[in-house]
C-alpha cells in the first residue's frame, strides 16, 4: 500500500506518467493506492482557485472506478496530533497529507523535495 500526494494524484489522472521516476511507477503497479481526504480538499481548493480544471470528486471518482484507489480512514483527530509536530512547513495540506502516511506507517509517493527531506517514509 502506498499514500499518493496531490500532484501524482493529478497526473495519473491525467496519465502524465511520464513524470514519474521509474521507481514511482513501479510503486504504483505494485501497490494498493490509497490518499489521505485531505488530498481530495486540496483537489478541490485547487479547482477553486483555477489552478486546475477538473473537480476534486470528478478526479478521485474516476481513479476509485479506473485503478481502484481508496480514501484512507483513519480518524481524522489521530492525524491532526501526528500533524502537531510536523512544524516544518505552515502547508496545512501538506502537514495533514504527511502525518497520515507517518501514522499507518506506509510510504507517500511525492515529487516534493522538501517533503522528501522532512519525512522518511516519502519517496520518488
Amino acid at each position: 500500500m502506498i499514500y499518493l500526494d496531490t500532484h501524482v494524484l493529478l497526473w495519473l489522472h491525467a496519465t502524465l506518467l511520464d513524470r514519474f521516476t521509474a521507481r514511482g511507477r513501479r510503486l504504483l503497479e505494485q501497490n494498493d493506492l490509497l490518499i489521505s481526504p485531505c488530498v481530495k480538499l486540496e483537489l478541490q481548493y485547487l479547482f477553486e482557485i483555477g489552478r486546475t480544471t477538473v473537480p476534486a470528486d470528478l478526479v478521485v471518482d474516476d481513479l476509485e472506478a479506473q485503478i481502484g484507489l481508496g480514501i484512507c480512514d483513519l480518524p481524522f483527530g489521530i492525524v491532526v496530533n501526528r500533524a502537531l509536530a510536523l512544524g516544518w512547513t505552515r502547508d496545512p495540506f501538506d502537514r495533514l497529507i504527511c502525518a497520515q502516511a507517518l501514522c499507518r506507517g506506509i510510504p507517500l509517493l511525492t515529487k516534493d523535495k522538501t517533503i522528501r527531506r522532512r519525512v522518511e517514509l516519502a519517496v520518488w
